[in-house]
């Protein structure tokens, strides 16, 4: 399961989050996709991220298919 949070005011004056961190707990599919995530966050606003989709980090990490579980969980805590 991943969690990815940031600090309580994650933006600066644009709107643009600043700073993410992220805590996963599984396999090796699952933290790759939990830091690609936290590091695509950063420099976005909250619109901007919610339209990171898992299919782009599967793309970007090559995942096989039995690993694609790993990314969903990564958008599933971005949302």
């Amino acid at each position: 399961r991943s969690f990815l949070r940031g600090p309580h005011e994650p933006t600066d004056d644009s709107g643009q989050i600043v700073d993410t961190r992220f805590e996963a707990f599984g396999c090796g599919s699952d933290i790759a996709s939990s830091s690609v995530a936290s590091e695509w966050i950063k420099g976005k606003t909250l619109e901007e991220v919610l339209t990171i989709k898992n299919a782009e980090i599967a793309k970007h990490l090559r995942f096989p298919p039995v690993k694609l579980h790993c990314n969903m969980l990564a958008e599933d805590a971005i949302k």
